[in-house]
C-alpha cells in the first residue's frame, strides 16, 4: 500500500471544514449528530480522505455512545492504532493506514468476537452501499 501524503493546503481544498477538522486536526463531531450513527444500509465504509475501505456494516453495532461503532475493521492493515494521551486520559486513536486520517478511537468494551469498540466519526467516512441496497 502506498502512503498518501498531501500538504495541509491540499487537504483543505479536498475536504469540507468539518471533515478537515476531524480527519486532519484530530477533532470530533458532536455525539448523535453524525449521518452514519444508526445506519441500517448494508455496505462498506471508506475513508473520506483517500477512499480506502475501513469498516463493513456487518460489524457495526449500536454502542449507545453517539458515534457509529464497529467491532472490527475490514482487515487489520486498514487502520493504524496510536496511543493518545490528550485530554488527560489514555486512549487509543484510530487512523486510516493509507493517509493517516484521524477516524476516532478504539475501546476494549465492545461485543464478541473481538471485544473491541471502534468509535468512529461519521464525517471521516463515506458509505458505499452494497449492490441493490440503495
Amino acid at each position: 500500500m502506498n502512503k498518501i501524503v498531501k500538504s495541509e493546503q491540499a487537504w483543505r481544498e479536498q475536504l469540507d471544514n468539518d471533515q478537515f477538522q476531524v480527519c486532519r486536526l484530530k477533532g470530533t463531531e458532536r455525539p448523535y449528530t453524525g449521518k452514519y450513527n444508526g445506519n441500517t444500509t448494508p455496505g462498506v465504509y471508506h475513508c473520506i480522505c483517500c477512499d480506502a475501505p475501513l469498516f463493513d456494516t456487518a460489524t457495526q453495532f449500536d454502542a449507545g455512545c453517539g458515534w457509529p461503532s464497529y467491532y472490527a475493521p475490514v482487515n487489520e492493515a486498514a487502520i493504524t492504532n496510536v496511543e493518545d494521551m490528550s485530554l488527560g486520559m489514555q486512549r487509543t486513536e484510530v487512523l486510516c493506514s493509507q493517509c493517516d486520517a484521524h477516524l476516532g478511537h478504539v475501546f476494549p468494551d465492545g461485543p464478541p468476537p473481538t471485544g473491541l469498540r471502534y468509535c468512529i466519526n461519521s464525517v471521516a467516512l463515506n458509505l458505499k452501499p452494497r449492490d441493490g441496497s440503495e
